[in-house]
C-alpha cells in the first residue's frame, strides 16, 4: 500500500461534506482507503476523478459544540462538529479522543445508515498500519464527526449497552450464529432506513431477538463474537443479498468496522462493542432481508487477490467495501463462501 496515494485522495475528498444528494453518504474515503489497502492505489485518483462530480462542498459551522449530549443527531450542526473534532485531534493525541468518544458514539450505531462507524472504522485502520499524520487525523476527525451529526440509536439496544452484571450464571459467550437466526422482519419493507428502523418498535419479536445474544463476559468472547458476526453476516448475504444488494452490504461493514477498531480501544469497551455491533447488524437484516431465503448463488472460484480485483473493476463502493471486508474474514476463517458473496455482490450491483 502507498500511504502516500491515499493521503492524496484525503487531501481531495476533505474539501467535501459527508453526504451528498440530501443524506446520501460521501462513500469515498471508505473506497479510497480500501483500495490503497488492497494494492490498487492507481486506481485511486481515476476513481476520484469521477466521484468527485457527485459530491457536495464541506459544511460550514454555526458555533462550537458546547453541549454535546444536545448536539448529537443534529445534523444542521454538521459543520460544526467537524470543526470540534478538528480541534480535538490537533490538542490530543487520536487514540485518547477516541477512547473519550467511542462510547458516546456507539449507543448511536446507526447513524448515517451505519457509515458514520464504517468511516471511522476505515480511518482507524489507516491510522494503525501507517501512523499519524495530517491527512490521516482529518480524516478520523471527519468520520467522528459525521456519526456525531447524523447520531441514531437501534431501537431497543439501549439494554444491550448497559453494564453487564455478574448474575448471568450459566453464560458461556455469545451465540451470534443462533441469534442472528432468530431476528425477526419487520412487515412493511418500504422507504429508508430511518423509517424502516422506526417500525421495529412495533415488532413484538423485536427486542426479545435483540436481547438473545448473550453478553460478551471478556474482551476475547467480544472480538470472536465479533468475528462470528462479520462472518455470518456475509453467508447471509449469499442468502439474502438478491433483495437489497446495496443495503444489506452494512450487515457485513458496519460489525466489521468496529472489529477492526478494536485494538486502539480499551478493552473494557470490547463488550459493548459486541453489543453495538450486534444490533446494528440485527437492525439491518430485520429491515431488509426477506423471511425465505434462496440457494446461494454459483460464483466463480477465485483467489482473494482476484476477488478484490473484480470489485475494484466493478468500481461500486459497496461493492469494493464488501469485498475488503470479507476479505478480512476468508483470512481468519478460511471460508470460500465469504469470497463468493464478494462476488454474489458484483453480480447484483
Amino acid at each position: 500500500m502507498s500511504d502516500g496515494i491515499l493521503d492524496e485522495a484525503y487531501e481531495r475528498l476533505h474539501r467535501t461534506g459527508p453526504e451528498y444528494a440530501g443524506w446520501l453518504s460521501n462513500h469515498g474515503p471508505m473506497a479510497v482507503e480500501a483500495l490503497a489497502r488492497h494494492g490498487h492505489e492507481r486506481q485511486v485518483h481515476r476513481w476520484l476523478d469521477d466521484y468527485l462530480t457527485r459530491l457536495d462542498e464541506l459544511p460550514r459551522g454555526l458555533h462550537p459544540i458546547d453541549d454535546w449530549r444536545a448536539a448529537l443527531g443534529d445534523a444542521k450542526r454538521a459543520g460544526d462538529w467537524l470543526a470540534h473534532f478538528d480541534r480535538q485531534l490537533r490538542e490530543q493525541p487520536w487514540r485518547d479522543v477516541l477512547g473519550t468518544w467511542w462510547p458516546r458514539l456507539l449507543p448511536g450505531i446507526a447513524a448515517g445508515a451505519t457509515h458514520g462507524v464504517i468511516r471511522v472504522g476505515h480511518a482507524v485502520r489507516a491510522l494503525h498500519l501507517h501512523g499519524a499524520n495530517p491527512p490521516r487525523l482529518t480524516e478520523l476527525g471527519q468520520a467522528l464527526g459525521y456519526w456525531a451529526a447524523r447520531w441514531q440509536p437501534v431501537p431497543g439496544a439501549d439494554r444491550l449497552l448497559a453494564p453487564i452484571s455478574s448474575g448471568h450464571p450459566g453464560t458461556v459467550g455469545p451465540d451470534v450464529v443462533a441469534a442472528l437466526a432468530g431476528v425477526p422482519r419487520i412487515d412493511d419493507q418500504s422507504g429508508g432506513i430511518r423509517e424502516r428502523l422506526g417500525r421495529l418498535v412495533g415488532v413484538p419479536r423485536w427486542e426479545p431477538a435483540l436481547a438473545a445474544l448473550r453478553p460478551a463476559r471478556t474482551p476475547g468472547e467480544a472480538e470472536r463474537g465479533l468475528g462470528t458476526l462479520v462472518h455470518r453476516a456475509g453467508l447471509d448475504y449469499l442468502r439474502f443479498g438478491h433483495a437489497e444488494p446495496v443495503m444489506l452490504v452494512h450487515a457485513v461493514t458496519a460489525p466489521t468496522a468496529v472489529l477492526r477498531t478494536l485494538p486502539a480501544l480499551d478493552r473494557a469497551l470490547w463488550a459493548p462493542s459486541l453489543a453495538a455491533a450486534w444490533a446494528a447488524t440485527a437492525a439491518v437484516t430485520s429491515v431488509y432481508a426477506p423471511s425465505d431465503a434462496v440457494a446461494p448463488p454459483s460464483v466463480a472460484a477465485a483467489t482473494p487477490a482476484e476477488v478484490f480485483a473484480r470489485a475494484a473493476r466493478h468500481g461500486d463502493a459497496h461493492v469494493v467495501k464488501l469485498a475488503d471486508a470479507v476479505l478480512d474474514a476468508h483470512a481468519t476463517t478460511g471460508d470460500q463462501r465469504l469470497l463468493d458473496a464478494a462476488g454474489y455482490a458484483v453480480q447484483l450491483i
